[in-house]
Formats: structure tokens, C-alpha cells, sequence
């Protein structure tokens, strides 16, 4: 597999990328998360989402504590070169470490942030092992 491709994308001065995982049925923006280039290509060549954690300073498997991984559909480049949109299939339906579908489920509602969707499944419960 050539990487010439990953020469068209505008990396940080960390050399990172903004990424944006969103459900390739509903088109529901799931979460953000960064990747550097190793995780860029080790997600192009597996079909599994990797993203670079920024807090661990290591590459980090989608799903690999919690088992909600994500089934990358399509990988796109925006315009600028600077952020990917991964479009995925969320395995098990969560893609929050909260226990929710996505990381945005908070909105702003009379000057204060609301919880707006329900967990589907406890932390205490997707991270016991």
C-alpha cells in the first residue's frame, strides 16, 4: 500500500489531525479525537478506528477496554487537508466512555449545559474487566 497519501494531509505542529467519527447510517456525530500518522495508517490498512490519546501518549483502539470498536465505512479528507471525517458503525451502539452513543450529549439550554441523552450502559459496567 502506498502512503503518498498521507503526505496531503496538513498535520499539526504535534503532528496530529482533528478527527470526527460519525455513524456512517445516521449521520450522528459520535465523538472527536486526534490521530497521528501511524494511527491514520494503521486505520486505512485494519478498517478499525485508531486514534492517537493525547492524555495516554500512545496510540489507542477504539473499543479496546470497552469493546466498542468502530468498523471504519469511509475515511474523507476536508477541503483545507486539516481534519478527517472517519464514517463508522459503532459496535455495541456506544462510542462514549460514558456509556452514551455519543461524546456530544450535552446542549446548551438557558445558559447551562443539559444533559440531553440517556446512558445506555453503566462505565461501571462497560470497564469492570
Amino acid at each position: 500500500m502506498s502512503v503518498a497519501w498521507l503526505e496531503q494531509v496538513r498535520w499539526s505542529e504535534a503532528g496530529l489531525v482533528p478527527v470526527i467519527a460519525q455513524d456512517a447510517h445516521s449521520g450522528r456525530v459520535l465523538m472527536l479525537a486526534w490521530m497521528n500518522r501511524e494511527a491514520l495508517l494503521e486505520t486505512a490498512r485494519s478498517g478499525q478506528a485508531v486514534y492517537w490519546s493525547r492524555s495516554r501518549g500512545r496510540l489507542w483502539r477504539k473499543g479496546e477496554s470497552s469493546g466498542h470498536r468502530q468498523q471504519v465505512v469511509d475515511i474523507r479528507l476536508d477541503c483545507d487537508g486539516d481534519a478527517i471525517l472517519l464514517q463508522v458503525e459503532q459496535r455495541g451502539g456506544i462510542a462514549c466512555h460514558t456509556g452514551r452513543e455519543s461524546c456530544f450529549y450535552r446542549g446548551l439550554r438557558d445558559e447551562a449545559w443539559q444533559t440531553l441523552d440517556a446512558v445506555i450502559k453503566s462505565p461501571d459496567e462497560i470497564y469492570s474487566s
